[in-house]
């Protein structure tokens, strides 16, 4: 159904991922807008280069300042926690509870937040990969337990066969065989499994794609454990129902919910099951405020390029809206899902469409340009990409700890 709508022209954005920053930079070509980006980090983060950052990749592959992806935009950016909403006043607030933001309309693009789903132990002493900060974390453990000395860890467990875990579980052996080599250590015998609660791994992937990915992880030396729960974790041992694997390091990338602001503001928000928002065919949560990427009920949330057609629908709503022309509704479309599956190799579906091996991999290569452009001006865009094939060898730890000749 279409709508004409008279907006106002204070522009206020919540979340400083894929769906805020490019609905940012699409409103800011728009005259007469004057358009602000909250974000609680100082950070862009380029999600799908987070399983290499933990793997020896560069952080500048995964966290863009996010002043230099809005410079020359005129986007005014403000690094900020926001907690409250009041729809009526059209004010958001900050979580220092004075400060607060007015609004002509409002975008919340929001991510999801880690879901341990209530498991004993795992909030204690999992690692993580959802942030570039969890992401060096887990990094600095792998070197730091290399030289801790007599018997270092060799099970090394992925809990969680989306996209994220297989793509960490598949480049892991290799660099951890990498970095032995550059600490000047005896190679290991290292051992990845990966575990899938769900019957099969990539679960939202056609069933031919994860029967052809659970034999390249086999190739690659990966263990796949499917249809097994997790039942706690403690220092020493992952457990899961009817097994106990012996080890220290455990990287848990299977749950993921709503963000707590929409929790925290239920009066104001519909819920659908599962906890994302409900929206209508604009997008939008209330009049006014609209919700797009990762927590808004649509059909194919949960990917980047959602969120990214998200933020182009919204961008273009209102700027239809302020020309006072008609408004077509949203239409949810297929995303092309690229999955990387060890070095050069990949697989690509889009419908029935699929690709494998090096074809693959050359797609998601291109994939990763088109996404640094979809945020950042085309020379920057092609400067960080040419970076995100590359390894960071140079860390402390290993710079430290190398033989000297």
């Amino acid at each position: 159904m279409e709508q004409i709508r008279t907006p106002g022209s204070k522009i206020l954005i919540v979340g400083g991922g894929f769906g805020g920053v490019r609905t940012a930079v699409r409103l800011s070509r728009q005259r007469g807008l004057d358009v602000t980006l909250i974000s609680n980090l100082a950070t862009f983060a380029y999600y799908p280069q987070f399983y290499h950052s933990a793997t020896g990749g560069s952080r500048s592959e995964a966290a863009l300042p996010l002043t230099d992806v809005l410079a020359g935009t005129g986007v005014r950016l403000v690094q900020d926690v926001i907690v409250k909403i009041d729809p009526e006043a059209c004010t958001i607030t900050s979580i220092d509870g004075k400060t607060s933001y007015p609004y002509d309309e409002l975008i919340m693009a929001l991510g999801c937040v880690t879901n341990y789903f209530g498991i004993k132990g795992l909030s204690e002493f999992s690692y993580g990969i959802k942030s570039i900060d969890e992401a060096e974390r887990f990094k600095a453990h792998l070197h730091e337990q290399l030289l801790a000395g007599p018997g270092p860890d060799l099970n090394y467990v992925v809990v969680g066969a989306g996209p994220t875990g297989v793509e960490l579980a598949a480049s892991l052996g290799a660099y951890l065989d990498r970095i032995t080599a550059l600490h000047g250590l005896e190679p290991r015998d290292y051992h990845i499994e990966l575990v899938e609660a769900a019957p099969r791994i990539l679960p939202r992937s056609s069933e031919a794609v994860s029967r052809r990915v659970h034999r390249r992880l086999a190739k690659l030396g990966v263990e796949v454990i499917t249809g097994a729960a997790v039942k706690a974790e403690t220092a020493q041992e992952l457990q899961l129902e009817g097994k106990s694997i012996a080890t220290r390091t455990v990287v848990w990338t299977a749950g993921t919910s709503v963000n707590p602001f929409y929790y925290a503001n239920g009066a104001h928000f519909q819920l659908a099951k599962g906890g994302r928002v409900m929206v209508s065919d604009h997008l939008e949560a209330k009049n006014h405020v609209y919700v797009i990427g990762d927590n808004a009920a649509t059909q194919y949330s949960g990917m980047a390029q959602t969120a990214i057609r998200d933020a182009d629908f919204v961008a273009a709503d209102i700027a239809r809206a302020h020309a006072g022309r008609r408004r077509p509704a949203y239409k949810p479309f297929l995303p092309v899902s690229v999955i990387p599956v060890g070095e050069y190799w990949a697989v690509a579906e889009w419908g029935r469409l699929r690709l494998y091996g090096l074809p693959g991999y050359i797609l998601r290569r291109a994939a990763d340009l088109i996404g640094y452009a979809d945020i950042e001006r085309w020379p920057q865009a092609i400067r960080v990409w040419l970076q995100d094939g590359q390894h960071d060898d140079n860390c402390q730890i290993c710079a430290a700890r190398q033989p000297q000749n």
